[in-house]
Parts: structure tokens; C-alpha cells; sequence
């Protein structure tokens, strides 16, 4: 007797009146089967993503300033050029199921600079290589390299400062400066103007930049990768976390 006949069977003894009282140990049967199965289902629908999210661990830190005591004097004049440990990331909230997860990728492949006169940063250029950012899932750089930001086609991401930011005073060491950068930001080959808020402050012999910044993908013509199950919201954030020295240093 296949595995639906069965079924139907013992609804129709349990539905029907048939003269006789149905057994006991049936009806137990049925009523397990169906418990079973909503059990079955409620893992699937709830516990197979919590499953995954948590299999994967939690999502990386936010990028922040490492704020401390040290630093130099004197004047910062100069053009100063991105150096390691300096990284950019991509922070996404996925939703699979109503269960929550931020997706996150991440690249130290960045390079540009920028140029201090008094206490005025009078230009910055940054590159970062989007071939080379990666989240811990290989499914999801696929994904990322291919329908999202085309790497291929465009290899690149940039930014560019277009107007002036003045700091008023030279900061002294130890001491954090928020500010923000007036510029053009290129996703996907598509360049839009954006106000990026920066923090920064004197580290040793160098300068370092913190910032986060909320985008729109449709504003970049970024194609939102969400599908019948999991969601991807409208925006996601640039996160970075620049340590930038003089050439000399």
C-alpha cells in the first residue's frame, strides 16, 4: 500500500462513522504522522536557516578607529599614501526565512592618497579592487563577482574628493577629527556624487580614516541578488578603515 492510500485510510477511519469506534493505537498513529510533519516543516522553515547563520559564525566587526594616546607633532603638510593595515568592506543584511544575518566582504587591495596643506586636505583619490573582496561563503563572492558588481567588466570601485575639507586646526595627537568628504563615489562604473563621513586621527607617523556610508544599490545600478527565499534589503553599507603614511615613512 503506498505511503498516500495509507494516508487516506486512516482519515477517512477517523472522519468517518463506521459503526465502530476507531482503535486507539490508529488514531495515535495519524496524530503522529501529522506532528511528525509540522515538526519536519517548522525545522526546515526555521531551523535550517538559523542552522546556517550560525554555522557560518558571526559577521566581522564593524571597522573602527584604533583610538589611543600616541602619535607626533608637528605640522602634517604632504601627501600622504594608503599603506597596510588599511581594509574596506561591504556590510549587507541577508534574510532567510525571518532570520537575520549580516553579510559582510572584505578587501585589503586599496590604494590612492591624499594631499594636506596647513589644515586643509585640498584632494584624495582612493582605488579598490573589487575582484578581490570576499565574505566566508564562496557561493556568495560568486555571486558578488558575477550578477552583482561585474567585476570582470568593472574591476574597480573609486572615490574622489571634489571639494575641500578644512580641519581648522592641525589635530594633536591622540585626538579624533569628524568631517565630511564631499566627493565622487564609482560602483559598477557609474559615479555619483556623496557626503562621506570620516573620522580620523594621528596614529604614530601616520593618519588614520574611518567611515561608513549607506548606498542605495539602485543609485549604482546595482542589481539587488534577492530571490524567492532570501531577501536582500534596498542598501548596504561601505565601511573602511584607511591607514595612510607619508611617502618618506
Amino acid at each position: 500500500m503506498d505511503e498516500a492510500k495509507q494516508i487516506a485510510d486512516w482519515e477517512r477511519e477517523l472522519l468517518e462513522p463506521s459503526g465502530r469506534a476507531p482503535s486507539e493505537r490508529r488514531r495515535r498513529r495519524v496524530l503522529a504522522w501529522f506532528t511528525a510533519g509540522a515538526i519536519v516543516f517548522a525545522l526546515v522553515v526555521v531551523g535550517g536557516p538559523w542552522l546556517y547563520f550560525h554555522i557560518q559564525g558571526a559577521a566581522p566587526k564593524q571597522l573602527t578607529l584604533p583610538v589611543g594616546p600616541g602619535g607626533t607633532t608637528g605640522p602634517v603638510n604632504g601627501t600622504w599614501k594608503v599603506s597596510s593595515p588599511s581594509e574596506v568592506q561591504y556590510r549587507v543584511q541577508e534574510i532567510l526565512f525571518n532570520q537575520h544575518h549580516t553579510a559582510v566582504g572584505t578587501t585589503s587591495k586599496v590604494t590612492g592618497s591624499m594631499t594636506i596643506v596647513g589644515a586643509t586636505v585640498t584632494s584624495a583619490q582612493f582605488k579598490v579592487d573589487m575582484g578581490s573582496v570576499e565574505s566566508d561563503q564562496a557561493g556568495r563572492n560568486v555571486t558578488f563577482d558575477d550578477e552583482i558588481m561585474d567585476t570582470s567588466t568593472y574591476p574597480n570601485a573609486y572615490f574622489t574628493l571634489t571639494q575641500p575639507i578644512d580641519l581648522t586646526q592641525v589635530p594633536v595627537p591622540g585626538q579624533v577629527v569628524s568631517v565630511v568628504a564631499q566627493g565622487n563615489l564609482t560602483l559598477r562604473g557609474k559615479s555619483r556624487a556623496v557626503s562621506f563621513p570620516l573620522e580620523a586621527e594621528r596614529d604614530g607617523a601616520g593618519i588614520d580614516v574611518n567611515g561608513s556610508l549607506t548606498i542605495h544599490f539602485g543609485t549604482w545600478g546595482i542589481p539587488n541578488p534577492s530571490f524567492a527565499i532570501a531577501q536582500v534589503g534596498d542598501t548596504g553599507t561601505i565601511d573602511l578603515l584607511l591607514h595612510l603614511v607619508e611617502p618618506s615613512s
